[in-house]
């Protein structure tokens, strides 16, 4: 269980590499990533964004696959490309008036270490860079593309009785 009083959270913000996608990336023969996606993490996450919360996408990567995926999940605020992830993270904070106690943010090594100390809620994947896992309030028993968002986003939304609930649940 997760020591926060998760009825609070109102918007998460997620890493992809090493959360949403495990940490080992295939290459295609002309040298681009490849990634595994969690077909339960993203269940869980369309269902946050039916709920009505705010989600967002923060990864240093930048792929067309990482747009369409989350895209097709209903998240629209995807940030690629984001070598530093604090001002990407302050700004979409500012932009729908989320105060850090309200926001969650999973990471899973040391460029998230600023957004994790900015959020009142920082969370790491169970295979996580030893000094996330230390700043994390939370560590999920889930590596990273197994699972490790699902149990995050899972927690928040029955904590704030969303989780089955009738109408947005059972559909994707």
């Amino acid at each position: 269980m997760i020591p926060y009083d998760l009825t609070k959270i109102r918007g998460l913000a997620f890493d992809v590499d090493g959360v949403l996608s495990p940490s080992t990336i295939p290459l295609s023969p002309e040298g681009l990533p490849t990634r595994m996606v969690n077909i339960k993490d993203g269940y869980a996450l369309q269902l946050a964004v039916k709920c009505g919360l705010h989600l967002a996408i923060i990864t240093g990567g930048n792929t067309r696959a990482i747009q369409v995926r989350f895209e097709a999940l209903g998240i629209t605020e995807i940030y690629q490309g984001a070598a530093h992830k604090l001002p990407v993270l302050e700004a979409w904070m500012e932009k729908y008036s989320l105060s850090p106690e309200e926001v969650l943010y999973m990471g899973d090594d040391i460029p998230d270490l600023k957004p994790m100390r900015a959020v009142g809620l920082p969370t790491a994947p169970y295979d996580a860079a030893s000094e996330v896992r230390q700043t994390a309030l939370y560590t999920s028993r889930f590596s990273g593309g197994y699972g490790c968002v699902r149990d995050v986003v899972e927690q928040v939304l029955k904590a704030q009785n969303h989780w089955l609930a009738e109408g947005k649940a059972f559909g994707w």
